[in-house]
């Protein structure tokens, strides 16, 4: 599934867009970031409320295909513009982390 099918299926907000064609493989819920940097694997979707510049740096190193901010978590201006430099894909539901991540293991499976 790419990144835009996600979007369409689950209807997420972008909040900062790149490369929509990216594959999605799996997901990695965590707020605790030096876990989520140790763990999330290449291609998953990262679910967190964690909307700062230190997210976009692990995203970086995990190489995630995009974060989903869960339960409508704000996007602060400077992990913004990390974003837009790092093509980092972040997207956002007013959903909590368990539902997001329940919707998602659906349609991977598919």
């Amino acid at each position: 599934m790419t990144v835009k099918q996600l979007i369409e299926a689950m209807n997420l907000k972008i909040l900062c867009g790149g490369d929509l064609e990216r594959e999605v493989t799996g997901g990695y819920c965590g707020d605790l970031l030096s876990w989520v940097m140790s763990r999330a694997q290449e291609g998953d979707a990262w679910l967190t409320v964690m909307g700062n510049i230190n997210s976009i740096g692990v995203a970086v190193l995990a190489d995630v295909s995009c974060i989903i901010l869960t339960e409508n978590a704000p996007l602060d201006a400077e992990a913004l513009s990390r974003a837009e430099q790092n093509d980092v894909i972040i997207l956002q539901t007013e959903k909590n982390s368990y539902e997001t991540a329940a919707e998602l293991s659906e349609l991977l499976k598919k």
